[in-house]
């Protein structure tokens, strides 16, 4: 097959940070394919929870509503493979898939913004979407209030 061969087809989110870890991993696929010599092009797919902005998460269904749509863009042929973070994907993957690699990892440490825990006031508000980090931070601090916040406040 020759270098002008098609570009591999990464399916993901259009969020920034999809789009940045799906660069990331088309650019690996990309220099491993035929001695470096393929491309890669971002499938940019709308999820339920991208659709669905205004609902927790949680409503509906929780894990699986930000890659069932993105799988199916490779189930369909539509792309060669898709590239989610671990956190939002389903314990069971779907017929017809696996999961076949993983790279390196960033930091994984959650991020607090705007005081350590020990410095937030009795009472005080925290913002999350994620039902596990208000688990965790209401066994160490009962106290706390919780707002659903998801990802940015802006469409990004």
């Amino acid at each position: 097959m020759s270098s002008a061969a098609r570009p591999i087809r990464v399916a993901t989110r259009g969020s920034r940070l999809a789009r940045h870890q799906a660069e990331l991993v088309g650019r690996l696929l990309a220099a491993g394919a035929r001695g470096g010599e393929s491309s890669y092009e971002l499938v940019v797919v709308a999820t339920e929870g991208d659709r669905r902005r205004d609902v927790e998460i949680h409503a509906m269904g929780g894990t699986g509503v930000f890659v069932k749509e993105v799988q199916q863009a490779v189930i369909d042929g539509a792309a060669d493979v898709a590239v989610h973070s671990a956190k939002d994907l389903p314990s069971v993957t779907p017929g017809g898939l696996l999961l076949a690699s993983v790279p390196e990892r960033a930091d994984p440490r959650d991020a607090l913004v705007g005081a350590r825990l020990d410095g937030i006031a009795p009472g005080g508000r925290i913002g999350t979407g994620s039902v596990r980090r208000r688990a965790q931070l209401a066994a160490a601090r009962p106290d706390l209030t919780f707002e659903p916040l998801r990802g940015t406040s802006r469409r990004d």
